[in-house]
C-alpha cells in the first residue's frame, strides 16, 4: 500500500481560483452563444445592394437598430454564379433563414427612399418586404455594468491584503480580518531547530539562568513544591553582538514547550491599535499552548520609558502597545505558565514599569567575553574552518580584547576569505592577525599617493606613539606599527590592552602620554604640528572628561560625578553645574592634558636618537613589530611584573574552577 502511494501523483489541490474562472467562462460563453457571433454574412455596399434590388434577387431587408441592413436573396438569385459566394455560413444549426448579405447605411429615412424609389421604377412584383428589428445582448449589458463594481472590490482585497502582511496564512480575501493577529513564528518539539547550549560559547552566568528558567517548564514541581513561583519574565541586557539572540535560539533548540519568537518592531502598525491587539493575541496564543515561552527581541522597540518624547503621533500607539504589554504580564488575569524573555543593549531607555520585578523579575547581563570565553568562542567558530594544525587558539584569544562573539565570527570568517585568496589549503597564524587588522584598521591602501616629506611625518608620528607607550609603565603594551594607510588613517599602531575591572588614575594618564606621543614626536623633530593626531586628541579629550565629569578623579572639582545613569540629562537643557563649575570643568580638562603632551615631549627628547633610529626602520620596511623595538630599547622594565601578575591570575582563576568541580561532585 505504501509503495502504491508513492507512485501515484498527487492530485491537484482544491483553490476557490478554479470557481472564479469556471464562472467567468460561463459568462463569456453565455455572451458569445446568445449573439450573432457565430453567424456570418457576406459584407456588401449600399450601392451593390441597389443593384441587387434593380434586378429582383432580393426577397427581404432587415433593417436592426436603424444603422445596419440585412439582406435575404430569393432562392432563384441564390443560385446566380454572381451570389454563389454569399451563401450563408453558421457555426451552430439554426432553424431560421440566415442572411446573404449585411452592411450599414447612413441616414434610415434617406435609405428608405431610396429602396421606394427603386421598386417603383423598376415595377418590382413581388415588393420586397422590408422589416424592423431591434437586437439586445442582455448580457453583454450586464458584465459592461458589473466590470467597475469587480474592479474597485478586487483592488480593495488586494490593498487590504498588503497591509496584512501579504499572502501568508489563509487563503483567499481571509489576511483581511488578520491585520490584528500577532506575527510570532512558533517553534514546537515537531520544528527542527539544532542550536543547543553547546552552541554557545563563553557566557557562563547567562547560560545557568536561562538553563533554568528552560527547567522551571519542565519540572515545575521541583520548585513550587516549596512554596516558590515561577518567575513571569527575564531581560537579556548587553553589547551588540555579545549573544543575547543567539541565548535565545539555544532555548528554542533545548526547551520541549511551544516557544514564540518575534521582534518589538512586528508589533509597530499603521492602523490605531494594531500593536494592542497582536500583544493579546500572542498572549492569547501562549496560554492556548501553555507551558510556552514568548521571546520578543529589541524590545526597546516598543519598551520606551513613556512620556519622555515630545513627538506626538505614532508616540501614542507605542504607549498603548506597551500599556498592554504591561498588562498581560502581570495584570489582573495574570498566567503563571507563561514565560517572557525579552532582549535589548539598551536597557536605559527602558520603562521602569516594565522592569519592575513581577514583570521582568530577572536582568541577565551579557558582557563582552573574557579572554577565556574568547577562546571558547574561537573554539566553536573554528569547528567548520580547514585550518592549520599548529593553531594556537590561545594566542588569538589574546590577540583580539574587545570583542563580542559576532566580531569573534567575523575574524573567523575573514580570516578564510584571506587564505583563499592567497590559494592556501589551511587558514594559519597570519590569515588570522590580517583579519583583526583588516576588520580593526580598514583595507590596506598601498597605492594612495603620499609625498616624501608625508610619508617621513607620518613614520615620526607613529613611532612617537611606539616610543612613549615603551618608555611608560601602564601604558598598553605595543604589537605592531604600520605607515601603510589603512581606511580613513594614514598610519596606525597596534596595542594589546590589558583587560582591567578597575582603571587608576595613573592608568589613565600614561594612556592619555601615549596617544599624544604623535603629535609630541612631531613637534620635537619637525617643531610643528598638524592634523593628524585628530583621532588622538578625540580619544585623549574623551578621557579627560570622563575623568574629571564621570569618575570623579580631579582633585579641584571633587568627588563629584554629573553622569546620570538613567539618562533623564538627555532630554534636559540645563547642565547639572553652574557656569563657574563648567569653567573649572575646562581648564582641569585642558591641564590634564597639557601636562600629560609636556610629559611627552619630554619622554622623545631624552630618547630623541632612538625616536629617529625607530622612524628610519619604520620609513624602510613600513611595517615594524615589537621585536624591532626591542632591538633599539632594550626589554621593556615593565614585563616581568606583569608576567608575575598574569601568573597569579591564571593561578587564582584554576583554584576556582577547580572548587567548581569540587562542589558538584560532592552534591552529585
Amino acid at each position: 500500500m505504501t509503495n502504491k502511494k508513492k507512485i501515484n501523483p498527487k492530485k491537484p489541490k482544491f483553490s476557490p481560483y478554479w470557481i472564479y474562472g469556471i464562472i467567468i467562462v460561463i459568462f463569456l460563453g453565455m455572451q458569445l452563444f446568445s449573439g450573432s457571433s457565430f453567424q456570418e454574412a457576406s459584407t456588401t455596399t449600399p450601392s451593390q445592394f441597389m443593384t441587387f434590388l434593380k434586378e429582383g434577387d432580393v426577397e427581404k431587408v432587415e433593417i436592426v437598430n436603424r444603422r445596419e441592413a440585412k439582406v435575404y436573396l430569393t432562392p432563384e438569385a441564390e443560385q446566380k454564379e454572381t451570389h454563389k459566394k454569399s451563401k450563408p455560413t453558421s457555426l451552430l444549426p439554426s432553424a431560421t433563414q440566415l442572411p446573404n448579405y449585411k452592411f450599414e447605411f447612413g441616414d434610415l429615412q434617406n435609405f428608405e427612399d431610396e429602396i421606394a424609389k427603386v421598386v417603383t421604377d423598376e415595377h418590382l412584383d413581388p415588393k420586397p418586404k422590408i422589416e424592423y428589428k431591434t437586437e439586445q445582448n442582455l448580457w453583454g449589458d450586464f458584465l459592461i455594468g458589473l466590470l467597475p463594481f469587480v474592479l474597485l472590490i478586487g483592488v480593495w482585497i488586494f490593498i487590504m491584503r498588503r497591509m496584512s502582511g501579504g499572502g501568508a496564512g489563509g487563503g483567499g480575501g481571509s489576511q483581511i480580518f488578520n491585520i490584528g493577529k500577532s506575527k510570532a513564528k512558533l517553534f514546537d518539539e515537531n520544528t527542527d531547530v539544532k542550536t543547543t547550549f553547546k552552541d554557545v560559547a563563553g557566557l557562563e552566568g547567562a547560560k545557568e539562568e536561562v538553563q533554568e528558567i528552560v527547567d522551571f517548564l519542565k519540572n515545575p514541581e521541583k520548585y513550587t513544591s516549596l512554596g516558590g513561583k515561577i518567575p513571569k519574565g527575564a531581560l537579556l541586557v548587553g553589547s551588540p553582538g555579545t549573544g543575547k539572540t543567539l541565548l535565545a535560539k539555544a532555548v528554542a533548540g533545548e526547551a520541549q514547550v511551544p516557544f514564540f519568537s518575534l521582534s518589538g518592531s512586528d508589533f509597530v502598525e499603521m492602523f490605531v491599535g494594531v500593536g494592542a491587539s497582536r500583544v493579546r493575541d500572542l498572549f492569547k496564543q501562549a496560554k492556548e499552548k501553555s507551558p510556552a515561552i514568548i521571546f520578543i527581541d529589541e524590545i526597546d522597540a516598543i519598551g520606551r520609558a513613556r512620556g519622555k518624547n515630545a513627538m506626538s503621533g505614532s508616540n501614542d500607539e507605542r504607549e498603548n502597545t506597551l500599556n498592554q504589554l504591561l498588562t498581560e504580564m502581570d495584570g489582573f488575569g495574570t498566567n503563571t505558565n507563561v514565560i517572557v524573555i525579552a532582549a535589548t543593549n539598551r536597557a536605559d531607555i527602558l520603562d521602569k514599569a516594565l522592569m519592575r520585578a513581577g514583570r521582568f523579575d530577572r536582568q541577565i547581563f551579557v558582557d563582552l567575553p573574557d579572554v577565556r570565553e574568547r577562546n571558547e568562542i574561537f573554539e566553536v567558530h573554528l569547528r567548520p574552518l580547514k585550518k592549520a594544525k599548529d593553531l594556537d587558539i590561545d594566542f588569538l584569544a589574546k590577540q583580539t580584547p574587545g570583542f563580542s562573539g559576532a566580531d569573534i565570527a567575523n575574524v573567523c570568517n575573514e580570516a578564510a576569505l584571506i587564505a583563499a585568496r592567497q590559494g592556501k589549503k589551511a587558514v594559519d597564524k597570519q590569515d588570522f592577525l590580517d583579519a583583526v587588522d583588516r576588520i580593526i584598521g580598514g583595507l590596506e591602501k598601498k597605492n594612495k599617493i603620499m609625498t616624501v616629506a608625508e610619508k617621513r611625518a607620518i613614520a615620526f608620528h607613529e613611532a612617537g606613539h611606539a616610543t612613549v607607550s615603551w618608555m611608560l609603565e601602564h601604558a598598553a603594551p605595543l604589537v605592531k606599527v604600520t605607515i601603510v594607510p589603512r581606511g580613513r588613517s594614514l598610519g596606525a599602531a597596534w596595542y594589546l590592552p590589558e583587560e582591567r575591572l578597575i582603571v587608576h588614575p595613573e592608568q589613565m594618564l600614561d594612556e592619555m602620554c601615549a596617544a599624544l606621543g604623535g603629535r609630541a614626536a612631531e613637534k620635537v623633530i619637525f617643531n610643528r604640528i598638524s592634523t593628524g593626531a585628530l583621532s588622538d586628541l578625540e580619544k585623549v579629550t574623551k578621557q579627560a572628561r570622563a575623568m574629571v565629569t564621570i569618575y570623579g578623579l580631579s582633585e579641584k572639582v571633587g568627588n563629584l560625578t554629573y553622569y546620570d545613569s538613567s539618562g533623564q540629562n538627555e532630554y534636559g537643557f540645563t547642565k547639572p553645574y553652574s557656569e563657574k563649575t563648567a569653567e573649572l570643568i575646562d581648564k582641569e580638562i585642558s591641564d590634564i592634558i597639557e601636562v600629560q603632551y609636556q610629559r611627552a615631549i619630554k619622554l622623545l627628547e631624552e630618547n630623541k636618537d632612538k625616536l629617529t633610529q625607530l622612524a628610519d626602520v619604520l620609513l624602510e620596511k613600513e611595517v615594524i613589530f615589537k621585536d624591532n623595538l626591542e632591538l633599539i630599547f632594550g626589554k621593556r622594565p615593565f614585563e616581568k611584573e606583569e608576567m608575575v601578575v598574569n601568573k597569579k591570575v591564571e593561578e587564582t582563576i584554576e583554584i576556582i574552577e577547580e572548587e567548581k568541580e569540587l562542589d558538584k561532585t560532592k552534591e552529585e
